[in-house]
């Protein structure tokens, strides 16, 4: 999945982050830890509720990001299969899976720092609109076993780290693009975006993108997709 949640991410980020809180309960003392932070847009917002938030990102420049949106919060530079030996009492992992070698590892270690542990990961291709902007780009991934993104198998890697699972929801995000300004650059500016106008002409594939999103198109000219992301709560088994 084309990974396009710049521009406006903050207001699309807080559906799933909302989400996620409330799965898993986040309130006002809570002991929450944040594997793979980013920025702390889920920090901030857990951090709204009163709770006492960890977070920790392999990105520097993150971590520094986070740490000042959450002046109360405590931000490592460290990886999410090393985190913070707590105990917390909720640990999430939004949009993490997906990026890391060993996801199995990854939720076994959140299993030993924290009584309840949330992850999220994309919907399958045919459940997000973005996929459109991988049809318009063309591009083509290699065949390979089966994703993260498919509720059996989130689910069965959940089993394999030890957890108990407790919640295989969906939430539906609506992504919003003010014009097409907003929403090419950010993509061309992508890995998948760069490569794609390595190979065709500027226009050529603006155009192409332009054609993909027009049954998007809303009103006032601007752009609506909307997305389907997965959420895990799980236990210690």
């Amino acid at each position: 999945m084309v990974g396009l949640v710049s521009g406006g991410a903050e207001g699309r980020g807080a559906v799933l982050h909302e989400a996620v809180l409330d799965a898993t309960a986040v309130t006002a003392g809570t002991r929450l830890l944040d594997l793979g932070c980013g920025a702390g847009g889920l920090a901030r917002r857990a951090a709204g509720r009163g709770a006492r938030v960890t977070g920790v990102d392999t990105d520097p420049d993150a971590v520094a990001q986070a740490a000042a949106a959450v002046p109360g919060g405590t931000f490592l530079v460290r990886h999410a299969q090393d985190p913070p030996p707590g105990p917390f009492d909720v640990v999430t992992a939004v949009q993490l899976l997906g990026h890391v070698s060993d996801p199995v590892a990854v939720l076994h270690r959140a299993g030993r720092a924290g009584g309840v542990v949330a992850a999220t990961v994309w919907g399958r291709d045919r459940e997000c609109d973005l996929r459109v902007l991988q049809e318009a780009l063309a591009t083509r991934r290699p065949g390979r076993g089966p994703a993260v993104n498919e509720p059996a198998r989130l689910r069965a890697m959940a089993e394999r780290a030890g957890l108990a699972v407790e919640l295989l929801d969906e939430v539906v995000v609506p992504f919003d693009y003010a014009d097409a300004a907003e929403l090419i650059g950010p993509l061309l500016a992508t890995p998948v975006g760069r490569s794609a106008a390595r190979r065709t002409q500027p226009d050529d594939l603006r155009d192409a993108v332009l054609e993909h999103l027009a049954p998007y198109r809303t009103g006032d000219g601007g752009y609506r997709l909307h997305n389907l992301f997965r959420v895990l709560v799980a236990r210690t088994a």
